[in-house]
């Protein structure tokens, strides 16, 4: 599957999705998050591919959700907004996220729902959601708690925090940081692409339901996603987002 706004390739026993759509920062639209979906959905059902590596075309990984999109979107439309990077986090397959530049906001989102990040020296993890006067949303609450614990997740999500590269492996959002993430991706990849299939997503299941006893992993999101979803659409709806909606699109 190849399309103008994510391209799929494969090879190795590992699928490469980007985000392609540089001179808007990869910023994310509905067809973006519809197409990211149909990404991973074709890699699942290859059986020649072991792992999937998202990253993002230019100098972006993900600016975040696009302003426009943004702007109008009520609980339907955020939905449709998250659907993209959900379906990074419900993979049945080991997913790195080979994060080659700014994570902003939704962006960052894609990279947490991903098992494995791996830092560009010119990466940032940007939550941004306060600073836009929204909520967070598409459980990035949740998300950012388990990457990096409670306390720093709240110096991010309620004081701002964000980190660079090195900042980011510091605090555990990051594995490592590599000069080409991509390739650092890949060869952390070739792991799960020399393993037998149903031995690495056996593995993968089985962490997801250990994790926390009772319930996966995929369960605790789905269930963070619904309690940030009216919040957050709420805070869209405030004259004080379109204020800062309105002073981000002329900056």
């Amino acid at each position: 599957m190849t399309s103008d706004l994510v391209l799929y390739r494969s090879a190795n026993r590992v699928a490469v999705i980007t985000v392609n759509d540089p001179d808007r920062r990869n910023a994310v639209t509905d067809a973006i998050s519809a197409q990211l979906r149909a990404a991973v959905t074709e890699a699942e059902m290859d059986n020649d591919v072991h792992a999937v590596v998202v990253t993002g075309a230019g100098k972006a990984f993900c600016a975040g959700a696009d302003v426009g999109t943004l702007g109008t979107a009520a609980e339907e439309g955020l939905l449709r907004i998250y659907d993209g990077f959900m379906a990074i986090a419900e993979c049945a397959l080991p997913t790195i996220a080979a994060v080659n530049g700014p994570a902003v906001g939704a962006g960052l989102n894609l990279a947490l729902a991903a098992d494995i990040r791996i830092a560009g020296p010119h990466a940032m993890f940007d939550p941004r959601f306060q600073k836009l006067g929204i909520h967070p949303g598409g459980g990035a609450t949740w998300m950012l708690q388990r990457a990096v614990g409670p306390q720093v997740a709240k110096a991010a999500l309620l004081f701002g925090m964000r980190f660079t590269a090195d900042t980011a492996v510091e605090h555990g959002l990051a594995l490592a940081v590599a000069d080409n993430p991509v390739e650092a991706a890949l060869e952390l990849a070739a792991g799960p692409a020399s393993a037998p299939r149903e031995v690495v997503m056996a593995t993968k299941a089985s962490m997801r339901a250990t994790a926390t006893p009772g319930s996966t992993d995929t369960d605790l999101h789905h269930l963070a996603l619904q309690i940030e979803l009216t919040p957050q659409a709420t805070s869209i709806a405030a004259p004080e987002f379109a204020a800062r909606l309105a002073a981000a699109r002329q900056s």
